[in-house]
């Protein structure tokens, strides 16, 4: 198998298993007392512990390292609470407020919030086609959340307001690990973002009432943390290995388009035109974030 197929299968597999968990997230809220809260710190605890052994089995452990100096300590427990647990929390509460498709779509709005962000730190306008996409992602949120109507709300206020916070806790995951990610490795501090957020859930358990739970409920909250959390993120970031990151990062759009079949397959889930239509308005403006500068500057060049 060549490289390059071989990391596209990588990516889009770990993708589309991102978008099976948001689809199991779903039905665990439609169908059982499951909450956000209850449901996230399981799978920050279940998920971390067993990226830290994966991290420790295949040598991209670096514990000692990390854990030796202080800012990227403080840096790493800032990321864990502000963008892993942040990011996670918003996006499982998005789900339950409107469907995994809406929820999955609407996170593609953090290129938005990292380029205003990085405009105002850096005082300068963004490139041309930055602004172009700002524009084609706003247009496509307010089609998802009024589905063309004027007049009318398709989201409910609680929808909008966890599903752009997910979209600014994505951009803040994004960016807050710094270098982190370089010094001690992508797995590595990912693990252990998990697992110190998914600590702070422990108390929550002694006081949340435990939920009743079939067997078929059982076997989704695994999925989510075997599936759509470990495998996920091992495939996709082996991926990076034969693919560059803007190939993988395209292919990130496997993610909404699983979610999509599967809600509307299994849980009839609603989606319209309209709605497509905007959800492909909003993946469109981030893959605008993936044209390489130098090839911008020279079409502005040409003008």
């Amino acid at each position: 198998m060549r490289k390059r197929t071989k990391g596209i299968l990588l990516a889009t597999t770990g993708a589309s298993f991102w978008g099976t968990s948001g689809v199991a997230v779903q039905y665990l809220f439609g169908e059982t007392t499951v909450s956000e809260f209850w449901l996230v710190g399981l799978r920050l605890l279940g998920a971390g512990t067993l990226l830290l052994i994966l991290a420790r089995v295949t040598g991209r452990s670096s514990t000692k390292a990390l854990f030796s100096n202080r800012h990227d300590v403080l840096q790493l427990i800032l990321f864990a609470f502000f963008g892993m647990g942040m990011s996670q929390l918003t996006y499982f509460a998005a789900v339950k407020y409107s469907n995994a498709p809406t929820a999955t779509v609407i996170q593609y709005l953090a290129p938005v919030f990292i380029i205003s962000y990085t405009a105002i730190v850096q005082k300068m306008l963004p490139r041309r086609i930055d602004m172009i996409s700002i524009i084609v992602a706003l247009i496509g949120t307010f089609l998802l959340v009024t589905n063309g109507q004027l007049n009318h709300l398709a989201l409910s206020p609680q929808a909008c307001f966890w599903a752009l916070l997910a979209a600014l806790a994505n951009a803040i995951s994004t960016m807050a690990p710094g270098k982190l990610f370089d010094r001690y490795g992508t797995l590595n501090v990912t693990a252990w973002s998990m697992l110190i957020c998914g600590i702070f859930f422990i108390p929550l358990y002694f006081v949340m009432p435990m939920p009743i739970l079939k067997p078929i409920d059982v076997a989704l909250i695994g999925w989510i943390i075997i599936g759509g959390t470990l495998l996920a993120y091992t495939l996709y970031l082996a991926s990076v290995q034969y693919v560059d990151p803007s190939t993988t990062g395209m292919l990130g759009a496997f993610e909404p388009l699983v979610a999509t079949i599967l809600a509307v397959a299994l849980l009839h889930t609603y989606f319209g035109p309209v709605n497509v239509l905007a959800s492909l308005l909003i993946i469109l403006a981030t893959f605008m974030q993936m044209i390489p500068v130098e090839i911008f500057s020279r079409q502005q060049s040409a003008h």
